[in-house]
């Protein structure tokens, strides 16, 4: 475990998910010290990030979610101090994070993504809900973890939604609803894991049913065929790579009730959580949590001798 020298394991951080990231980092902290690895503990909300340099970290293990965690700004920072990072770069942090210019690179090369609308406070309400249909949903272009999500059901709902979408970002999309299933693929390296099935107690896979309740129900192997499965993996792989995508990230998509699938948005720094849908795929893919954590250090060491 020398090859990795002094790991930090980024964790906590000021965002709406700083409560989801600690989960995530004490488990992925957990694995690492498990497996002899000399990982510590660092939450840029305690101390400064430039201590990662002064306490001299070699590489860093980053799982904060949210903003300044997954957009970009702490992998930037950490490019400027030198010092090697798990997960996306900066600019697939960057365009992840922001669903609206995912979607819109997603739709240029053709790949399969739900109808959508950016909302303001002067948009035709009533136009766009009968556009989409009905229900639809409201979210805030750049929170992870379904904060600030909304789900309209009934006419002249919009309006309330996009208010409430809009106390997290300025920008707020409106989605038509796929009601044929939620899933998400797993992306390590190169390669797709298998695909997990949601099945939410809730109303949808919300943050609550994602991190504390223990009524959903996950399939993996999630029950589409092997070439249904296949089809969908090339897919993720290619929207993957478009926003720049490297290391590990999570695509999730959802199906119609005739089988088509479409994506729905990228995840650069996944949850690590009990609850959390990447170490499921790992395990159907033979990887144990300690095994697939070490795996994504791994990716810190790409180009080193």
């Amino acid at each position: 475990m020398k090859q990795y020298g002094k790991v930090a394991v980024l964790m906590g951080g000021t965002s709406s998910e700083r409560e989801v990231s600690l989960m995530s980092g004490t488990g992925v902290l957990a694995a690492l010290q498990s497996r002899g690895v000399d990982a510590h503990k660092f939450d840029p909300a305690e101390k400064p990030l430039l201590s990662i340099k002064d306490e001299g970290f070699d590489r860093v293990f980053a799982i904060l979610h949210g903003p300044y965690g997954e957009d970009g700004t702490v992998q930037g920072a950490l490019e400027v101090l030198g010092v090697p990072y798990t997960g996306c770069g900066v600019l697939a942090s960057a365009i992840g994070m922001d669903k609206l210019r995912t979607k819109l690179i997603w739709q240029a090369l053709g790949l399969p993504i739900p109808a959508f609308e950016l909302v303001d406070a002067n948009s035709d309400f009533a136009a766009i809900e009968q556009k989409l249909g009905l229900p639809l949903f409201v979210k805030p272009a750049t929170e992870g973890s379904s904060v600030g999500v909304v789900k309209v059901k009934t006419a002249g709902g919009l309006k309330a939604a996009y208010e409430e979408a809009a106390k997290f970002d300025k920008l707020v999309l409106a989605e038509t609803f796929v009601g044929g299933g939620e899933y998400t693929t797993a992306v390590l390296g190169n390669e797709a894991l298998p695909a997990v099935k949601i099945e939410p107690a809730t109303e949808f896979y919300d943050y609550e049913a994602k991190y504390f309740r223990d009524d959903t129900v996950y399939h993996c192997p999630c029950g589409l065929s092997a070439e249904k499965e296949a089809q969908i993996a090339a897919d993720v792989l290619k929207a993957f790579w478009a926003i720049g995508g490297s290391s590990w990230g999570r695509v999730d998509f959802l199906m119609d009730e005739a089988g088509q699938h479409y994506l729905l948005e990228v995840n650069t720094a996944p949850g690590m959580t009990s609850h959390s849908l990447f170490p499921m795929a790992a395990r159907q893919a033979g990887m144990s949590y300690e095994d697939l954590v070490l795996r994504i250090l791994d990716t810190t060491l790409d180009g080193q001798e």
